[in-house]
């Protein structure tokens, strides 16, 4: 009994007075683990430090950023016909009046058009198409040189890279008339020749507006790049030209309205 007795009689040992856990996320930290500044006061914490603002990691999200701003704007457009040209062409041109009466035909039949959204052929497509009632679209770029987008638009986006401009461009568009132009409206057409010709992109009508301007082109890629074998006989009936605005509008359009 005394065994016992004195057994009961001896301090027992004292547990550890654990300090609470740091949780951050899923992750918990006790000692010296717990960091001396939480993620909220560190991510408030001014930063003198702006460098981070020009890393590519940072660039990458604000791509990001700009593809679900366009996807987000344009994923319920409907059927729409991409518009190019160059933004100096001047209104009293033959080829602004055109332009203008290809997108109210595309608008009669309740297609969107999308163009770059800056002045000349684009504002004479986007006035047209507004002027039917339709749903104008101007996709604008950020440029040196700064251009607004014109005034006929109705839903607009100003982009910050050329390359996802012209996902939109190809994602949202159903046919595509180009009309004259300068490099930027060659690129345009020949991103979508290269997406079509390439299978990257289904294959979509593609028509190339006033015969006498694009007929050189059209007689060197048949005369050099078809001659030298540099593409295929079939690579040549990608396009259409034509002089007719209506012509041009329901080839654009066929796609859609054929189903």
């Amino acid at each position: 009994m005394q065994d016992e007795d004195a057994e009961k009689d001896e301090p027992r040992e004292q547990e550890p007075d654990f300090e609470p856990p740091y949780h951050r996320g899923p992750v918990i930290m006790r000692g010296k683990m717990i960091p001396k500044e939480s993620t909220n006061s560190h991510l408030l914490a001014p930063d003198k430090d702006t460098s981070w603002l020009h890393t590519d990691p940072w660039r990458v999200l604000r791509i990001q950023a700009e593809f679900v701003d366009g996807f987000g704007a344009l994923a319920e457009l409907g059927p729409a016909v991409s518009m190019f040209g160059s933004a100096r062409t001047s209104e009293n041109s033959p080829y602004y009046k055109a332009a203008r009466e290809c997108a109210q035909e595309v608008a009669r039949h309740g297609i969107a058009v999308i163009t770059g959204g800056g002045p000349g052929i684009m504002e004479a497509a986007n006035r047209g198409e507004a002027e039917v009632g339709g749903t104008s679209v101007g996709l604008g770029i950020e440029l040196p040189h700064e251009q607004s987008l014109n005034n006929w638009i109705n839903l607009g986006m100003n982009f910050r890279y050329f390359f996802v401009r012209k996902t939109m461009f190809m994602k949202y568009s159903q046919g595509t008339v180009i009309f004259p132009g300068g490099f930027g409206t060659l690129d345009e057409a020949f991103e979508g020749l290269t997406l079509v010709q390439t299978g990257k992109s289904p294959r979509i009508p593609l028509v190339l507006f006033g015969t006498s301007y694009w007929q050189g082109l059209f007689d060197w890629i048949r005369g050099s790049m078809l001659a030298e074998g540099n593409i295929s006989p079939k690579d040549v009936n990608l396009f259409t030209l034509t002089d007719d605005p209506k012509e041009a509008a329901d080839i654009a359009m066929s796609q859609i309205l054929n189903g």
